[in-house]
């Protein structure tokens, strides 16, 4: 008997819109999943941009309104991948329509769209996650089983930094992302929404926040064309930057934890330097996202003498998610964390629940 179908249109095609497409496209053939996903129409504005994108990614056709995805009623999940600005309009709409929404982080550019959003949801009754794809990295996910089977003991410390270097160059264009009125905010939502994601999967909710965001450089180039690399030609014509290159927070968790967060785009040599540290009353875990298919896991517990830092490698089946892939040793890298993501969901959305916890 062949199985049901979990209908998918997305909007957006650049980098985020190429990592879900990708997702869609193989999570069926690593994962036994209820049902198969079908990938029937992507949006974007740009008609001849959205149609490459169809023919490349392996949709079956594509819109440049995305009401018309609203109205199609095969279509059971919309997939939000744009830049922060239009996220709200369209899932409040996404919702109305009665669909399930996927939608990429960070949720609204701000608190006022966020609540805006989860209250139509909400209202509508419809399934919703949020694509914080990190949680579904293996070592991610076994630092979680650790955690809560108590192998760290009482967590004392959440020591987390998010490094990158790709606008450090004062010469670099000045992409949307680096415009408040289409990112939102700078490095906190891009980069360190991922750590604080992390954070709260792993230690719970926070209690007590503090921070400090900082602008080094005021004025670029304006872009001309973008890439999906999220890079873009320079103009001779500057123009002001409107976000935070670096952010720095101090927290206290309500579980009497205290954390330290820093996340910055001005880090030169560090490419995605995503590390979260977790120390507890019986030891302590790192993770890094350049080293993705590695934990390092201290035991305070181990005997006077053979203490220290051990390296797991997470690529075995007894690791949450690796087993779907290769034999031990045979790395999974960033493609998989979305794949992961996507099985997790086609799985909460055959149940009949209205809340996909993700």
């Amino acid at each position: 008997m062949s199985k049901p179908s979990l209908t998918v249109g997305l909007v957006g095609y650049q980098f985020m819109g190429k990592a879900h497409s990708n997702a869609y496209r193989q999570v069926n053939r690593f994962f036994d999943l209820p049902m198969n996903v079908r990938m029937k129409t992507i949006c974007g504005r740009t008609e001849d941009k959205v149609k490459a994108a169809a023919d490349t990614f392996g949709w079956e056709g594509y819109v440049t309104d995305y009401h018309e995805m609203l109205a199609d009623p095969e279509i059971d999940v919309i997939d939000v991948a744009t830049p922060g600005n239009s996220h709200c309009q369209i899932v409040c709409d996404a919702a109305a329509a009665g669909k399930t929404i996927f939608c990429e982080k960070p949720i609204g550019n701000t608190l006022e769209e966020a609540e805006m959003m989860h209250a139509a949801v909400m209202t509508a009754g419809v399934k919703h996650g949020v694509f914080h794809n990190y949680r579904k990295i293996p070592a991610v996910a076994l630092m979680k089983q650790m955690i809560d089977s108590g192998d760290l003991g009482e967590i004392h410390h959440v020591r987390a930094v998010y490094l990158q270097d790709w606008i450090a160059d004062p010469q670099f264009p000045l992409v949307w992302r680096l415009d408040k009125s289409v990112a939102g905010s700078g490095s906190h939502g891009d980069l360190n929404s991922h750590l604080i994601d992390m954070a709260r999967f792993l230690v719970g909710e926070f209690e007590e926040v503090s921070g400090h965001m900082h602008t080094f450089v005021k004025q670029r180039p304006i872009a001309g064309e973008i890439d999906d690399k999220m890079g873009a030609a320079a103009s001779s014509e500057m123009g002001d930057v409107t976000v935070d290159d670096a952010v720095l927070v101090l927290a206290k968790f309500r579980s009497g934890a205290v954390g330290t967060f820093e996340a910055t785009r001005f880090a030169y040599g560090h490419k995605n330097h995503a590390k979260i540290e977790i120390n507890g009353s019986k030891g302590s875990v790192i993770f890094n996202v350049e080293r993705m298919n590695e934990l390092e896991y201290f035991n305070a517990e181990d005997p006077e003498g053979r203490q220290g830092f051990r390296t797991i490698q997470t690529t075995e089946a007894a690791h949450p998610y690796a087993g779907q892939y290769w034999p031990p040793g045979h790395i999974i890298g960033y493609e998989q964390t979305f794949m992961n993501w996507v099985a997790d969901a086609v799985e909460k959305s055959s149940e009949t629940r209205k809340w996909i916890s993700l």
